[in-house]
């Protein structure tokens, strides 16, 4: 079966989050990700995430709303989301997160992504969505 396209990169990926302020503070500060455009009357942020972007949505917002309560603990929005980073430098990203006091889920694992197998980092953002800090393929 032949397409018409051929995928590229994730281009958005869109969260329903409990505390808008809250999230954007976090995917902004601790990420590092920018506010690129926000939409009130959708409850909807836009954030830059390298050449892609992270949509934030209130779950009691217009958009947030049609997709019922908040994640929590038995119902996630995701399994979970992978940020390709650069450099990967285990002790700085711990560093970083317990500086904000995120706690990582365990030490760095070689997992395999797009570009291969590298080493990441999996922790929690402020709704319980897991965040996957990944290297470049073969850091070992």
């Amino acid at each position: 079966m032949t397409r018409p396209f051929d995928v590229q990169r994730i281009d958005h990926l869109v969260l329903r989050v409990r505390d808008l302020s809250r999230s954007i503070v976090f995917y902004g500060d601790v990420l590092g990700c920018q506010v690129v455009r926000t939409r009130e009357h959708l409850g909807l942020v836009h954030l830059r995430a390298g050449a892609s972007m992270i949509d934030l949505v209130s779950v009691d917002g217009t958009l947030g709303a049609r997709g019922g309560g908040p994640a929590g603990a038995e119902g996630r929005n995701v399994d979970h989301l992978c940020l390709r980073i650069e450099p990967f430098d285990e002790s700085a990203v711990v560093a970083h997160l317990a500086g904000v006091g995120i706690v990582p889920d365990g030490p760095a694992e070689m997992n395999f992504g797009a570009e291969g197998d590298g080493l990441s980092l999996y922790f929690r953002d402020p709704d319980g969505n897991t965040i996957e800090l990944k290297g470049p393929a073969g850091g070992a």
